[in-house]
């Protein structure tokens, strides 16, 4: 039987929301260059798969944190993803901006949470982890209990391992790079040299292929 890790893995390449290129690497906002490229806002086009994710996440959800009581999603990425996970389990859903709104209200987050309410936060795709633990700090400041957080997949960088377990916060992932490799060799996405570039860009993606 499959694990789920291998089906998100699996359904991420065949929608090319994963798109693997050892041979012409990507080049992200960040200057690194990257033989992958993770786009996962491409699976809300898809339904069986949209519903997929939903239906692992809500279940993850109620398993490890049967107290929830709202879900927030990180902007823009995780928004959608967060709403239909509130919607699976019947919960409030709020989302966290990445700035302040420069108008009106100015809200950072939008939405209504209450002090003390105990939150869950989605995540469509962990890096660094930097704006995903942006977003748990200004659910914090607003006097929010955030028991965990969500992602559909994480590139496994130590420095975002290292940066969670400082910020307190459990991260759970459905699918990650390391899972991913092995899938995608079998399956004939990549070649057997290409999975050593592979391996060999994570241990230091900031200088790689320089």
């Amino acid at each position: 039987m499959e694990k789920l890790a291998e089906i998100v893995a699996k359904q991420l390449l065949q929608i090319k929301a994963i798109k693997l290129q050892p041979a012409s690497p990507f080049t992200w906002a960040s200057g690194w260059k990257s033989p992958i490229y993770c786009d996962n806002r491409k699976t809300l086009a898809y339904p069986e798969v949209r519903t997929s994710i939903k239906e692992a996440f809500a279940r993850l959800v109620l398993e490890k944190y049967p107290d929830v009581e709202v879900i927030a999603g990180v902007a823009t990425g995780a928004i959608a993803q967060g709403a239909l996970v509130s919607e699976a389990i019947d919960k409030p859903f709020v989302y966290v901006r990445s700035a302040a709104k420069g108008h009106g209200l100015t809200n950072l987050i939008e939405g209504e949470l209450k002090p003390g309410q105990k939150v869950v936060v989605i995540e469509d795709l962990i890096s660094t982890g930097g704006s995903s633990l942006k977003a748990v700090a200004a659910l914090r400041e607003a006097g929010a209990e955030v028991l965990g957080m969500f992602a559909i997949f994480t590139y496994g960088f130590g420095v975002a391992t290292e940066a969670f377990k400082e910020a307190n916060v459990e991260l759970t992932t459905l699918s990650s790079y390391q899972e991913m490799i092995p899938f995608a060799s079998e399956s004939g996405y990549v070649s057997a040299d290409d999975v050593a570039t592979l391996q060999e860009w994570r241990k230091d993606p900031a200088n790689w292929n320089k």
